[in-house]
């Protein structure tokens, strides 16, 4: 695997295939940060189309101050709010099934933690919390960029985001504790 500044500078002098590279190393990235702002697989592709444009238009900016990932992550999330503001949509608007409505038929809490798909468990209750804590969250847990790379990335000021990251972890518990109490009666 090329490292940044060899892959950027293949990039910039044309290469087409260091693109592409680029592309399915931040593929995913982009896609996370896009999926918290929308919920429609339509509107997710269409922005992650425009990032990955305004990526390569804009290569020639990129100057190593920070790591690419967080300078491409700071593209997704600004396009993803500028496409928002396009088309006067609010942010997930699509309605979310309670976590309490899940049912599991296991004897035991941990034989039904062990039946369940924690993955998909837990985007589930990631889901239901604030916009900007499951932004936050997926940022710093799942991507695992730093405090100062987060406000980097959104323009939130650092404290806001230790505060959001807090509320969402605390919010988790609470949902998870409240699960598995209802469970254990």
């Amino acid at each position: 695997m090329l490292d940044e500044k060899e892959l950027v500078n293949k990039v910039l002098k044309g290469d087409l295939t260091a693109f592409k590279t680029l592309v399915e190393q931040y593929q995913n990235l982009v896609f996370c940060v896009i999926r918290r702002l929308f919920r429609e697989d339509e509107d997710v592709e269409d922005v992650c189309q425009e990032v990955f444009i305004k990526v390569h238009q804009h290569l020639t900016r990129f100057k190593f101050q920070s790591k690419l990932s967080t300078w491409i992550a700071q593209i997704a999330y600004r396009t993803a709010l500028n496409h928002l503001k396009k088309y006067k949509r609010s942010l997930i608007s699509v309605p979310i099934k309670p976590i309490e409505d899940v049912y599991l038929s296991a004897e035991n809490i941990e034989q039904k933690l062990n039946d369940l798909d924690v993955a998909a468990y837990l985007d589930k209750l990631i889901a239901q919390l604030p916009e900007q804590y499951q932004l936050v969250l997926t940022l710093y847990h799942l991507k695992e960029f730093s405090y100062q790379e987060i406000e980097a990335i959104t323009g939130m000021p650092e404290g806001t985001v230790k505060s959001y990251l807090f509320r969402a972890r605390k919010m988790l518990k609470d949902k998870l504790d409240k699960y598995l109490k209802n469970e254990q009666v």
